[in-house]
């Protein structure tokens, strides 16, 4: 793809439109573009935040207009001012393609939505005409679905490894999965320089031969192809008895290959080690087979692998428990949900690792639940709800259902009320899901008027607990002098989460101390690079994200008129193979500034003692005992100009006299973009133009230079919040599961459209209610309450929950005193929600009990993860086992209630 990243403003072409009309024409487009949308046409990737920036400026109200006719904009918000070109960098990948021909990479883990909305190719055409700028990023549409009828635009076309045998060249190739086999011979043919009759093409997962693909008709997506996978291109012998020689390979040749994968060039031990009979099924373990996205089922597909890794699930299904479904159930699903649901789990945890796509599960499931038809986004949450019921209602063993009365505690023990209630629950629900799932908590209300106190016992299927809402965020910044008198510092302030620039820069000013005399500049900072500077104390907090990078510099208040100087660091890039003598120098570490008054002649003398004195800090202490160095050197004295602060104190910190200091390779970028090399030529005076407000510098890093500055705090910049482990996150405390729960059980008044009736008022009261747990299941499901809704609006919660992974231990939350066994749980599955309300990503990341690993479930993609990447602030429902331990409770029966399940609770 050719990148386009040029300026063309609509005002070269014509007159300017307003942007009102701008919105009106791109409406107009839009909805002309999306009725007409078929498959092949193509939609562009647009940065969500020049995106956002556009729409703020074309919605925005009329500017106020003054007597003589002049727009008020010294009043107006930043969002006001027309866009920049469009500028789609922060999205695309910034490490160098491993090969060439799969062209522009974006980031894996982009979010429609979050980081890019997608244009119809008109949209994008109108607004490149007006903006320019780039790249292009053109993404096709594909039919998907369960019918192939609906439409979707694939931002991620399959990225495969080609490995050509036995020569051992290798190449990256991007191709779209609805493209055929045939299409992909002839890619690998092109891309190697082979003839169609020389190759045989395998499917080679896990680096294993298991199928060879030859039916050319066959799309990729129907051979189960998936993304990063290996694809073996097997040569045979040519005419000659040689092989073709092949381009495109990437650094490293075929020996690299051929060493990593054990290969020789004996024709005997190839085959012996490729042949035929080595062909196999992939994995060979059950339970890592993955689950097709048939358009949007992401959240189906990491509700059902939780529960289909749920040991008693597992073993229950797989065994013959078609006697237990109950076919007369009229709240049932004459047991075609339970069929369903084990057929799929039986194939889930047969042998291989080849994908399923679930639609006939899926089928049924539109069936007996018509909200979850079609191919839009639904909570997972809700269908785990669902599931559980319709299965319980599927299998309950019991056919004839007695009625049974509870009666009320009436002064009566808590102990013989909660058995009353079980037992009467159980002579009605009694299946696998609720010995497995079902507990039991204990209900009290109290009637605020006569203190009427009513106890029962009811079940719950989950604990469904709310997440404390915060109006504040934690921010990281890492903080630089200018005048050398300490090392970079991070630091993490806590600022209002809809605040604006002035708030941070406050807190960032408590936080460092900030003296009189000195001012904070504030930045973000991507690739080495500066990529805007927060002047505007007006701007959104909000338009910082979390993996952004923030740096503010403490420059000294000045009366003086004074320059802007931007230090950029540049290292040698090392290029495999490279031949050449040219020296390539890339952006590395944090860039810098500083002032430097220019009421004087500023020379290069002066940017040199400038820069010495910002990098003092991270000058190695035996760099200064080198004062005998043949290098030549300058002075560096107190009374310098270069950052002086108004107190006249010292800019250096390292010597408050003279330090004889070596001359830094430094580059001064003149206005022609040229770079003049300012490390001769001492008194030699800069020259400036007279509106010259700042100028740009590269320091490059030798490594004799590197040696001598420990550049560690230049290369670790932090993000503005990173979620990981608990260690490692910022100084604030993060929310405890303990404290959902606490706030669950907490009392409070129920609210009013939810009032009690209490039997001896005989009016409806807005009583007290008191939960307490009694009786906890094998496996806890908890519900992290994560969405909220109002007559207006939908919001999710990205409250970050520290929760246990081993020894939950709920044992002093059991209201049942009798019991004096530990409660302790494990947890074994979760699912994780990712992006905003209606939108966004579900997987699930799952224990694998056998192997004593976890495993990351993104629809078909399967991947190991370490245990303390399991912790995010994504995770939504979770799933507990109780750890059977020589104390531990067995319940006394089955554990369970019946199939009016937690979602009522709070």
């Amino acid at each position: 793809m050719t990148e386009l990243k040029v300026e063309c403003n609509n005002s070269c072409g014509g007159p300017q439109l307003t942007p009102e009309e701008e919105r009106v024409l791109i409406r107009d487009i839009a909805i002309t573009s999306e009725n007409n949308s078929q498959e092949g046409d193509s939609f562009y990737l647009i940065t969500q935040r020049w995106w956002q920036h556009w729409i703020d400026y074309v919605n925005q109200e009329q500017t106020n207009v003054t007597n003589d006719g002049s727009s008020m904009l010294e009043n107006c918000d930043s969002s006001s001012r027309r866009p920049a070109s469009i500028d789609n960098s922060d999205l695309i990948h910034d490490a160098n393609s491993e090969e060439s021909n799969v062209g522009i990479e974006i980031h894996d883990t982009l979010s429609e939505g979050r980081d890019y909305v997608l244009l119809p190719q008109e949209v994008w055409n109108q607004l490149y005409s007006w903006y320019g700028g780039g790249p292009a990023l053109a993404r096709k549409v594909i039919s998907s679905g369960l019918s192939q009828t609906e439409y979707a635009v694939e931002v991620y076309p399959l990225r495969l490894r080609l490995f050509v045998m036995p020569k051992g060249d290798r190449c990256i190739v991007r191709i779209s999965k609805k493209e055929t086999i045939g299409e992909l011979h002839k890619r690998a043919c092109e891309l190697f320089d082979l003839n169609l009759e020389q190759v045989c093409i395998w499917d080679y997962y896990g680096q294993r031969k298991h199928a060879l693909m030859n039916d050319m008709d066959r799309t990729l997506d129907d051979a189960n192809l998936q993304m990063d996978q290996d694809i073996l291109v097997e040569v045979h012998n040519n005419a000659n008895g040689g092989l073709s020689a092949s381009k495109g390979a990437s650094r490293g040749g075929g020996t690299e290959l051929s060493q990593s994968l054990n290969l020789t060039s004996q024709g005997r031990e190839l085959d012996n080690t490729y042949g035929i009979s080595t062909v196999t099924t992939r994995g060979s373990s059950g339970g890592l087979i993955g689950l097709q996205n048939l358009g949007n089922t992401c959240f189906m597909n990491s509700a059902i692998q939780c529960l289909v890794h749920t040991s008693e699930f597992a073993k229950y299904f797989q065994e013959d428990y078609h006697q237990e479904i109950n076919w007369q159930n009229p709240l049932g699903m004459v047991g075609e949900l339970a069929l369903a649901f084990g057929e799929l789990l039986r194939r889930l945890w047969a042998p291989g690792r080849t994908a399923i796509a679930p639609r006939q599960f899926k089928m049924k499931l539109a069936r007996f639940a018509p909200q979850f038809s079609g191919y839009n986004q639904h909570d997972s949450q809700e269908l785990l709800a669902f599931l559980l019921d319709g299965l319980h209602e599927d299998l309950n063993r019991v056919k004839h259902k007695p009625y049974k009365k509870s009666k009320d505690a009436d002064g009566r023990p808590d102990e013989e009320v909660a058995d009353e209630y079980w037992a009467n629950h159980i002579a009605r629900n009694d299946s696998i899901i609720v010995d497995v799932c079902q507990g039991q908590y204990k209900s009290t209300l109290v009637c605020p008027e006569c203190h009427k106190i009513s106890v029962t016992f009811d079940p719950f299927m989950y604990l469904s607990l709310p997440l404390q809402s915060t109006t504040t965020r934690s921010m990281t910044v890492m903080i630089f002098t200018c005048d050398g008198s300490a090392l970079p510092f991070a630091c993490t302030v806590t600022v209002p989460k809809q605040g604006r620039c002035r708030d941070l820069i406050n807190a960032l000013s408590s936080a460092c101390s900030l003296k009189n005399n000195e001012d904070l500049k504030l930045a973000e900072v991507r690739n080495h690079l500066f990529e805007r500077f927060l002047e505007d104390p007006l701007i959104s907090l909000s338009a910082i994200r979390d993996d952004d990078h923030l740096v503010a510099y403490k420059i000294p208040k000045s009366l003086k008129k004074t320059l802007l100087m931007r230090l950029i660091h540049r290292c040698q890039e090392q290029e495999m193979g490279a031949t050449q003598a040219a020296q390539n120098w890339k952006p590395f570490g944090t860039p810098l500034v500083s002032l430097i008054s220019c009421d004087e002649v500023i020379t290069r003398g002066d940017i040199q003692t400038v820069v010495h004195t910002m990098l003092s800090p991270l000058l190695r202490s035996e760099s200064l005992r080198q004062a005998d160095t043949p290098e030549p050197c300058l002075s560096l004295t107190a009374s310098e100009k270069s950052c002086e602060s108004s107190s006249g104190e010292a800019c250096s910190n390292k010597d408050s006299n003279a330090v004889k200091l070596f001359k830094l390779p430094l580059q001064l970028v003149e206005e022609s973009n040229a770079c003049i090399d300012i490390s001769v030529g001492e008194d030699k005076a800069i020259k400036l133009s007279s509106t010259s407000t700042s100028i740009l510098v590269y320091v490059d890093w030798s490594q004799e230079l590197l040696e001598k500055y420990d550049t560690r705090y230049l290369e670790n910049l932090p993000e503005v919040f990173k979620y990981g482990p608990v260690n490692k996150k910022s100084r604030t405390e993060p929310l405890s599961l303990y404290t959902c729960l606490e706030a669950f059980l907490r009392e409070e008044p129920l609210v009013p459209e939810d009032m009690w009736y209490c039997p001896k008022c005989k009016e409806r009261r807005q009583a007290s209610k008191k939960l307490d747990l009694w009786r906890l299941p094998e496996v806890l499901v908890i519900h992290l309450k994560r969405f909220s809704y109002s007559r207006s609006m939908k919001h999710k919660l990205e409250t970050f929950v520290n929760f246990p992974i081993h020894d939950f231990d709920l044992t002093k939350y059991i209201a049942n005193k009798n019991n004096t066994q530990r409660q302790i749980y494990e947890l074994y599955a979760l699912t994780n929600h990712y992006g905003g309300m209606g939108s966004g990503h579900y997987t699930a990341h799952i224990k694998l009990l056998d192997e004593n690993r976890w495993y990351n479930f993104d629809d078909t993609h399967i991947s190991p993860i370490n245990e303390e990447d399991v912790k995010s602030a994504a995770a939504y429902v979770l799933f507990y086992r109780r750890v059977k331990t020589s104390d531990a409770i067995s319940n006394g029966g089955k554990s369970g209630s019946g199939h009016n399940n937690g979602s009522s609770l709070k």
